[in-house]
């Protein structure tokens, strides 16, 4: 009965690590694909202004 309890103990300990990790990589995903959307749009909006710039220069 000791080792049963022990293994369980520890498979626990062992899934709780393991969920921990999980939810750490998962906020990282979710930290990454939020900046790099950021980053886009931000790059998308200069791209559009400096359209609309030449385009009216050249007018």
């Amino acid at each position: 009965m000791d080792n049963f309890i022990e293994f369980m103990r520890m498979f626990l300990s062992y899934l709780v690590c393991f969920f921990t990790f999980c939810a750490v990589a998962g906020i990282g995903i979710f930290i990454g694909i939020k900046t790099k959307k950021a980053k886009d749009a931000k790059e998308a909006a200069v791209v559009s202004a400096e359209t609309s710039d030449t385009a009216e220069t050249n007018a």
